[in-house]
């Protein structure tokens, strides 16, 4: 399953372009839609949640509620554009352009991306740049999702930690719905207040928030990736998909970088085997990988996600027309995006697994699909 995606943050839309996934998976808009309002929630979130209502439309690839087998093309409309048709206009001529940036933000892509590619109009780099970019990869991300589904794999995405707070009631199974309830995705509500708080504090003083995301998956067969090559191992790939979110600075895989203090026997997770169950662990420090492949424990995933780099109150810089000492530019913004993040996180992991899972038992059609991994879970389970 490869997938594309191109748009702007102020363009008319995101597109998206998915290709390889089976026939016969029934899709509709509604299988999407809701991860899209997700994605735009979370206390801390700027106008532009408010200004953008995200739905997909499909314009290939779906016909009466079912994939065909061909490329499916999705769409979101960017209602500011409206706004921005002038400013954003592919047409040559009319420059400098209404809105022009050239005091590069700290923490953003402008100043590489001007350099790298030759702008003195930054706004050639930050629109695609924008985490704006990330609604179209959560869109294709639940229609990964869609398929893990067939397959019996499910998914949770949470904060543990943010703005300096931790969370002191572990993550549950049980814990979902206070989890989608909570402005912040967290599981203990005292945290969850102390957040908020810190928060409206941030706002008021111009500045911004960052916090620790995470992404669970259950019902994951033992095996997908390789040891084989370096660019089959999962583990990496997801660690690559996840450090592509804007804003994202470290990401660990179970107790990565706690286990990385520790020794060994207190790291790896003991193996067992009981009849009926198959080989299992007690524990899961390792997350749900080894060697580059699943263990059929629940994966883990974490990312650290630094704060927004767009503050009210800026930083110091220089403008890349004059040279001069500048103010950082300031774009409408969140104060915080990170139990968004969170659904981003969960979002494309899930792509990653859906890739593998298509890579290991193929199949033109969902029936086929299915099939092929039944057999292959009752294999392994008379290993």
């Amino acid at each position: 399953m490869r997938f594309l995606t191109a748009g702007e943050s102020h363009g008319p839309q995101l597109t998206g372009i998915i290709e390889g996934l089976p026939a016969q998976l029934p899709l509709s808009a509604e299988d999407i839609n809701p991860w899209l309002r997700k994605r735009q929630g979370g206390y801390g979130r700027g106008r532009r949640m408010v200004i953008e209502t995200d739905t997909v439309e499909f314009m290939s690839g779906v016909r009466a509620g079912r994939t065909t087998g061909a490329p499916v093309t999705l769409v979101i409309r960017n209602t500011d554009y409206r706004n921005w048709s002038e400013i954003m206009d592919p047409a040559p001529g009319n420059e400098p352009r209404k809105k022009a940036l050239t005091a590069a933000r700290p923490g953003h892509a402008d100043l590489s991306g001007g350099m790298k590619y030759g702008h003195k109009d930054l706004r050639d780099v930050l629109e695609r740049a924008s985490a704006r970019e990330t609604a179209m990869r959560v869109a294709v991300g639940a229609v990964a999702h869609k398929l893990l589904g067939a397959f019996g794999v499910r998914s949770a995405a949470y904060v543990p930690g943010m703005a300096g707070v931790w969370s002191e009631r572990a993550f549950d199974w049980s814990l979902l719905e206070q989890i989608e309830a909570s402005p912040v995705r967290m599981t203990d509500p005292s945290a969850e207040a102390e957040v908020i708080g810190r928060i409206d504090a941030a706002k008021a003083a111009g500045n911004t928030l960052g916090g620790i995301i995470e992404a669970r998956f259950q019902g994951v067969v033992p095996g997908l990736g390789s040891q084989m090559h370096w660019e089959r191992k999962l583990d990496g790939r997801i660690a690559q998909m996840a450090m592509s979110i804007p804003a994202v600075k470290g990401v660990e895989i179970g107790a990565g970088f706690e286990n990385a203090m520790k020794p060994g026997s207190e790291v790896h997770d003991a193996i067992y085997w009981e009849a009926g169950r198959g080989y299992y662990r007690q524990t899961n420090r390792a997350g749900g990988t080894e060697g580059g492949m699943t263990t059929g424990e629940e994966l883990v995933v974490r990312a650290a996600l630094k704060p927004i780099a767009t503050l009210m109150t800026p930083l110091p810089t220089v403008d890349v027309v004059s040279h001069t000492p500048a103010d950082a530019a300031r774009e409408r913004s969140d104060t915080t995006a990170v139990p968004a993040a969170s659904v981003i996180l969960e979002a494309l992991v899930g792509i990653v697994l859906a890739q593998a899972y298509l890579e290991k038992f193929g199949g033109d059609t969902l029936e086929e699909l299915v099939e092929r991994v039944e057999r292959y879970k009752a294999r392994v389970l008379a290993y």
